[in-house]
């Protein structure tokens, strides 16, 4: 009985802390301070102190409105001299959080509950297959190290019974060859899809530190959904300025550089990933692209629109544009995407102004299940 107390103990402080993240989930994806705490399988969330109702008694004095020490006239003290003064010491405790650790997968499940982010209908499910045992029944007949014990014991048991040697005095089962039952098992092909975010970023001279840390928050909750969504999910980082190149993921958040800004460089080291390795039939393809907006020429984005139209968004699930405020930036290149792709529902941009405004992007972003 204790244990199953326990049990709906437990089951209920879960949902407090559900309760509490989601509550303050605005604020984890603003601040960004999630990012930090991430482990394989888990993330651990400051949330604040959980308090247990219980009764608390108060002082003889303290019975209702105007009883104390004191005479009609006298004047009322603000607050209780035993608290403590400003600037001192005083005798109560204070207010403090408590560290929690969460599955990553029920933070994507509170992120898709409070963004009201669909669940992504996955591509390619009938041609990429694994495959699972599955023990389903018993069988008289297999390997030692799947017999089972209590079957042939049982098995055993009703042999020596029904035969009349049985001795209640003296309970001993000895199971012979034909008592001996094995577990059996079947494989079955289950569907498989697998997902691969190509994340591009601008890292010229006008995306500064706040900018790259805003595309570092949004791309961790853009992560954590997706890994949801998909049974094998791989991260690709390409950075770019005039040129581009893959980096791994801590280059691709700390690499300060200058120059100009060729965005066709980047787009087309994606779409030679897309085609060398990953092949539609296989794959889910969710290229994310992050800038201030500023390109080289008009060239150069007519160049990025061909790219996408031939070789990106006919195998992509999804392409993402997000553009960061910068006081350096230009801002046109969201403004070219949205008059060459107006109506094409695979391609989605997002202005994202400040950290307030990543939670309205991941949104755009992932709104339409795609």
């Amino acid at each position: 009985m204790s244990i199953l107390n326990i049990q709906k103990d437990h089951s209920r402080f879960r949902e407090i802390v559900r309760g509490k993240i989601k509550q303050n989930l605005r604020k984890y994806i603003t601040k960004g301070e999630l990012i930090g705490r991430k482990g394989k399988d888990t993330v651990t969330v400051p949330v604040p102190q959980i308090e247990i109702p219980r009764f608390r008694f108060g002082s003889q004095q303290q019975g209702g409105v105007g009883q104390g020490d004191g005479e009609v006239g006298d004047q009322v003290q603000p607050g209780d001299p035993e608290d403590g003064e400003p600037g001192k010491a005083g005798k109560d405790s204070g207010e403090h959080g408590m560290d929690v650790d969460v599955n990553l997968s029920d933070l994507a499940e509170i992120l898709g509950e409070e963004l009201e982010l669909p669940r992504i209908q996955p591509r390619g499910l009938d041609k990429v297959h694994t495959t699972r045992e599955r023990y389903i029944g018993i069988r008289s007949v297999g390997p030692e190290s799947l017999r089972h014990f209590r079957r042939t014991y049982k098995q055993a048991l009703l042999r020596q019974i029904s035969s009349g040697i049985y001795n209640a005095k003296d309970p001993i089962v000895i199971p012979v060859r034909d008592d001996k039952r094995y577990r059996s098992w079947k494989t079955e092909s289950l569907p498989h899809s697998n997902a691969v975010i190509i994340y591009m970023m601008d890292v010229s001279g006008s995306m500064g530190d706040e900018q790259k840390e805003i595309v570092r928050i949004e791309s961790f909750w853009i992560d954590t959904w997706l890994r949801s969504q998909y049974d094998g999910i791989e991260s690709r980082y390409i950075i770019h300025d005039a040129i581009a190149r893959e980096v791994d993921r801590d280059t691709f958040f700390h690499t300060r550089e200058s120059g100009g800004t060729m965005i066709s460089s980047a787009y087309k080291l994606c779409a030679d990933m897309i085609e060398n390795e990953y092949p539609v039939s296989e794959w889910n393809i969710y290229p994310f692209h992050f800038s201030d907006g500023d390109n080289w020429s008009v060239d150069d984005t007519l160049e990025c629109v061909r790219i996408l139209k031939e070789r990106v968004l006919t195998k992509s699930n999804l392409f993402c544009y997000g553009q960061v405020e910068s006081p350096y930036g230009s801002g046109q290149f969201i403004k070219d995407l949205r008059e060459h792709f107006s109506g094409e529902e695979s391609v989605i941009t997002s202005e994202i102004k400040n950290k307030d405004g990543i939670v309205q992007s991941i949104k755009d972003f992932l709104g339409k299940g795609r």
